[in-house]
C-alpha cells in the first residue's frame, strides 16, 4: 500500500556473480517505471558493470519490460545471461556422476525394487 507521500516499497535484486546477490529495498513514486525504480535504488552507482541492455529483467521471476509500472511489494530482478545451457549442464553432471548416484536410483533401499 502506498504511503502518505504516494510512494511504494520495492526491492531491486542483482547477482553480479554466482552465489552473490545485491538486494536493495527502496521507496519509489507510485506509477514509476521499472527503469526509474532501478535508477532510484542506487544500483547503477553501486554496481557500475550493470548494463540494462544486456541483462534480462523480471518481476518476481516473470519477464518484464523497462517501461512497466511498479506496484507495491515488487521484487525487480536483473538477470545475467546464462553461461551454460541448463540441458547441457545436466547432461555433463549426469555423465560425471553416473547413473547410480542420480534420479530414482540415488536412494535405493536394500531388498526393495529398483526405483522405489
Amino acid at each position: 500500500m502506498a504511503d502518505a507521500a504516494g510512494r511504494v516499497a520495492v526491492t531491486v535484486a542483482y547477482s553480479p556473480r554466482a552465489r552473490e546477490v545485491v538486494e536493495i529495498a527502496c521507496l519509489v513514486d507510485a506509477g514509476s517505471t521499472l527503469l526509474r525504480a532501478i535508477g532510484q535504488s542506487g544500483l547503477p552507482q553501486r554496481c557500475p558493470e550493470v548494463d540494462l541492455n544486456m541483462l534480462g529483467l523480471s518481476v518476481w521471476g516473470r519477464r518484464a519490460d523497462l517501461q512497466q509500472a511498479v506496484r507495491e511489494g515488487d521484487r525487480i530482478e536483473l538477470c545475467r545471461p546464462l553461461v551454460v545451457d541448463p540441458k547441457v549442464a545436466r547432461r555433463e553432471r549426469f555423465a560425471r556422476q553416473g547413473s547410480r548416484g542420480t534420479g530414482l536410483f540415488a536412494k535405493r533401499r536394500t531388498g526393495k525394487q529398483s526405483g522405489y
